[in-house]
């Protein structure tokens, strides 16, 4: 995260309004079960945007998020990020919101406010927000959206929700609020006429950007507000030295990190909390999804890759598979249709063709031949396939977990291994071969048909 320029004696706190603001809301806007605040846009939720924003501003322990339908599912979804949850019981506008959150802000002299929908805000807005207000010296401060040329252009997106407040005055109005109004969607209004009337300072901030205020009320705005990030995203990578060919082709998620001299080729996606090196080349149609790639990697076309690690200079694909848990060394090669899954490839170790490595560990300058298949279920539990430095196992074999292939040993093509093989001895698991002379003769004479 950014430094955090905040001065810590402001005693500030972020309350952020991930509840809808009514029953109807529900679900009503973007036809979906889900909670607005959990559609996905760059790569990860509504919500999370607005908290990485705020986190830039203020430590995670003075943010709190206010949560209502489906409470539970929007807590664990964020939960790892170590803000706080307060819960409001039923839908409600801002000023509801700030109700349920009193006894949470009570010990702050000022509180921001943010909608937890609003994906585009910057940390720079956020602050500048903030800094505004303290100047102001304000008792509520609030950005209105844009220009009235842009306001009305987005007059169906653009709606206010961002504001600063004391937090003494706050506190000192907020019971005053009528608790009666079903809707509540008159509590702001009613709160700034509150302040107003006690002749407390009531200040406006423009926002500088009309899209960091921009919501996303359709599937539709939302795909657009992806697209927005997703460019940005790929922008502020080449501005860091990464080459993207192609970048609108490409789904490149916000939290994506690339080193530079790195190419993306088109048709790339880079999910999750991805982290490539540089000078590795990621080529068209491959799918990294929360992986570590070293430096000087080789993603051939058409790899998918998820929750593993690539280590320097190692070659992947063309149309390999590692699933969760596989851990590629330095130089290693996997090759086209190899599978990988929690699998454990040693400094220069190779399976370039048709394998699949389950539960397995491959010790340096292994090489694993074409068609090699760790039999690692049982159909019940799963089991480890050891193999040393070295070793040399034969196309077409099939290894029985557990077992151990000690260094150095070779395994003969197409055999069946279900033993242990000592270091540097030579295994050989299948039918001995015998030749028939003249067989074919034989049979074709007595399938001939009869006049």
């Amino acid at each position: 995260m950014g430094k955090k320029e905040v001065d810590s004696t402001a005693n500030l706190a972020v309350v952020i309004l991930a509840a809808d603001r009514l029953a109807a809301d529900v679900g009503a806007r973007l036809k979906s079960r889900r909670p607005q605040v959990m559609h996905e846009v760059g790569g990860k939720s509504l919500l999370s945007h607005v908290i990485a924003a705020a986190a830039q501003v203020v430590d995670q322990a003075h943010i709190y998020v206010v949560v209502g339908h489906q409470a539970d599912r929007v807590k664990a979804a964020v939960a790892a990020t170590g803000v706080h949850f307060i819960e409001q019981a039923e839908p409600g506008d801002v000023g509801h919101a700030l109700r349920c959150a009193s006894e949470s802000i009570a010990g702050y002299e000022n509180i921001l406010v943010l909608p937890g929908d609003l994906p585009l805000i910057k940390p720079e807005t956020i602050r500048r927000l903030w800094q505004f207000h303290l100047a102001e010296q304000a008792a509520m401060t609030i950005l209105t959206a844009a220009p009235a040329d842009l306001a009305q252009q987005h007059a169906p997106k653009v709606r206010p929700g961002i504001y600063a407040f004391k937090t003494a005055p706050l506190l000192q109005h907020l019971p005053r609020l009528d608790a009666n109004n079903a809707q509540r969607e008159l509590d702001i209004a009613g709160l700034a006429a509150l302040i107003g009337t006690a002749g407390e300072r009531i200040a406006n901030l423009e926002a500088t950007d009309a899209a960091e205020v921009l919501g996303g009320n359709t599937i539709a705005e939302l795909v657009a507000i992806d697209a927005t990030l997703r460019t940005a995203t790929a922008a502020r990578l080449m501005a860091s030295g990464v080459t993207i060919f192609r970048p609108e082709t490409c789904v490149i998620d916000a939290d994506v990190q690339i080193e530079p001299d790195t190419v993306i080729e088109p048709f790339v996606q880079l999910l999750g909390s991805t982290r490539i090196g540089a000078e590795c080349t990621i080529r068209s149609y491959s799918v990294v999804e929360n992986c570590t790639l070293g430096n000087n990697v080789l993603l051939r076309q058409g790899c998918i890759l998820s929750d593993s690690t690539v280590g320097d200079g190692a070659k992947i694909g063309p149309f390999a598979h590692l699933r969760p848990g596989s851990e590629i060394g330095e130089d290693a090669h996997v090759g086209n249709f190899v599978e990988t899954k929690k699998a454990k490839l040693g400094k220069g170790a190779k399976a370039n063709h048709l394998s699949y490595l389950g539960d397995a560990e491959v010790g340096e300058g292994s090489n694993i031949g074409a068609g090699v298949i760790t039999c690692n279920y049982d159909g019940v539990h799963k089991h480890p396939t050891r193999i040393g430095k070295g070793v040399f196992v034969g196309s077409d074999s099939t290894l029985v977990a557990p077992i151990t292939i000690g260094e150095g040993a070779y395994i003969g093509a197409g055999s069946c291994i279900t033993k242990d093989v000592p270091a540097g001895a030579l295994a050989v698991g299948r039918g001995r071969q015998f030749n028939k002379e003249g067989w074919v003769a034989v049979r074709r004479a007595a399938k001939k048909p009869k006049d």
